[in-house]
């Protein structure tokens, strides 16, 4: 008798009425939701404006849910074009198969379409939401559980996944719950990036890099649990190879790019205000304000005091001359008085 383990849900969707609700799907627009909302924060906090991630959301999540299920079709055509099976499922996206790599790749795609219409660096908007992008990861996999899908290999941990469903090849029992595993992952991805952009200052698109490059190295493993059917080459399952191309990809760029284009970029959109320094905005608002009322003190602009110079030495020359002219005005009245005196003088 099993003491502790993690029960699956026993139907992935219900009806209200003639609607169908999908777990899948809810988990899918949970993670979107909570993309763009921690995007759109540090969007904000970089100095751009609010609602402009939702705006550039639009054109890069329908393209990366479109980029997501073409990459799973692709690699697991057998599912939808082999002997028995109907082609038209390939359509149904609500009953599981994203994959991440299209996803992301297609999605940029999009971004970058969005990017580019509002004349913004992409690299800057990928920094802002990479870590939303990966706790929307951790939510979406929720939805492999509510499809009982995507497990590892049988286990008998008490945190083991309890598979009741005999549909499509699966065999009731207990297996490792990777979809956990790959939430928990994500999780700290996202914490892991959100620290490193601020204690570095990531920018030019290396905050993203991380991302990608950290999510790869938990994939990998992960991967190397699962027991669900993948094309192998060389012993290997094709999404290993996958995350570790991408993963040396990423550090390649992080590395390349910390050279040529140090620090961050100081605009990230058009019209914005500069972005501050997280760590020191208060300290800059400080200093910014001593140094104004410095100035003013002061007198900053040496045209200025030049003008001001010339004005006191102007003042002084005034009042020398009146000065000059009063003495000049008491010696002609002087003279004045004395020139009759002279005259009694010479008449006596």
């Amino acid at each position: 008798m099993e003491l502790a383990y993690i029960p699956s849900p026993s139907r992935g969707v219900l009806h209200l009425g003639p609607v169908p609700l999908r777990g899948y799907a809810f988990c899918i627009i949970i993670g979107v939701f909570v993309a763009v909302w921690l995007g759109n924060k540090r969007w904000i906090a970089r100095g751009g404006r609010a609602g402009t991630v939702a705006d550039i959301a639009v054109w890069a999540v329908p393209f990366g849910l479109l980029g997501g299920r073409l990459y799973h079709v692709i690699t697991d055509y057998e599912l939808y074009f082999s002997e028995g099976r109907d082609w038209v499922d390939a359509f149904k996206i609500w009953e599981g198969g994203l994959g991440i790599w299209g996803a992301i790749a297609l999605g940029a795609v999009g971004a970058w379409i969005g990017c580019r219409r509002r004349g913004i660096p992409l690299p800057a908007y990928a920094d802002a939401v990479a870590p939303g992008i990966a706790f929307a990861q951790a939510i979406g996999r929720w939805g492999n559980w509510f499809n009982q899908e995507l497990y590892g290999r049988e286990t008998d941990l008490p945190w083991a996944l309890h598979i009741t469903s005999a549909t499509d090849g699966r065999e009731p029992g207990y297996y490792h719950p990777t979809f956990l595993y790959e939430s928990l992952w994500c999780i700290g991805v996202a914490l892991l990036v959100i620290w490193a952009d601020r204690r570095f200052k990531l920018g030019h698109g290396r905050a993203f890099a991380l991302y990608v490059a950290s999510y790869c190295a938990g994939r990998f493993w992960i991967e190397y649990m699962r027991v669900d059917d993948a094309h192998h080459i060389l012993g290997l399952r094709l999404n290993n190879w996958t995350a570790l191309l991408v993963f040396v990809l990423a550090v390649v760029y992080i590395v390349v790019s910390a050279k040529k284009r140090p620090g961050r970029e100081p605009v990230v959109e058009p019209g914005a205000q500069p972005s501050p320094e997280p760590d020191a905005e208060g300290a800059g608002k400080d200093a910014g304000g001593s140094e104004e009322h410095e100035d003013e003190a002061a007198g900053s602009d040496p045209e200025d005091a030049t003008n001001d110079d010339a004005k006191n030495a102007g003042a002084k020359n005034d009042t020398q001359d009146e000065t000059k002219d009063d003495a000049g005005n008491e010696a002609e009245k002087a003279g004045s008085a004395a020139e009759p005196e002279s005259e009694s003088a010479k008449k006596g």
